[in-house]
């Protein structure tokens, strides 16, 4: 019969169990996204001197590639050792900072959080 007579209802599914919290992918990607921040911090220190080493490698490319192109148009030499500046007072902004990839590592857990939130949520409150 159908459902206003009152003989037979539509059965409600039962509720199970809702599953541990590290069933959710959101949970892993949070909790790495965590340890890539908290990871990110212990190395801040050596992060700098090592890029800053690698920039400077960098740089010197660079001015090595002016110096053959200056060459190869037929312009008189530079010599690069007059050119060379104290490493340490060129560099003091990086080219690539560590807190770029910090604010992305805290996004990336901030979102996952957010949805195992919302996931825990409607396992909570969907029938």
């Amino acid at each position: 019969m159908n459902r206003k007579s009152g003989f037979f209802e539509a059965p409600v599914p039962a509720r199970g169990p809702i599953p541990p919290v590290t069933d959710s992918a959101w949970f892993w990607t949070g909790l790495f996204a965590l340890m890539a921040l908290v990871g990110s911090a212990a190395i801040s220190r050596k992060f700098d001197a090592r890029q800053g080493q690698l920039e400077g490698r960098f740089r010197g490319r660079e001015h090595a590639a002016a110096e053959r192109q200056r060459r190869a148009a037929g312009l008189p030499p530079v010599d690069l050792a007059d050119a060379a500046r104290d490493r340490d007072a060129v560099a003091t902004t990086r080219i690539v900072p560590l807190w770029t990839l910090m604010a992305l590592a805290a996004t990336g857990a901030a979102v996952s959080f957010a949805m195992l939130a919302r996931e825990r949520h409607r396992q909570r409150t969907d029938p």
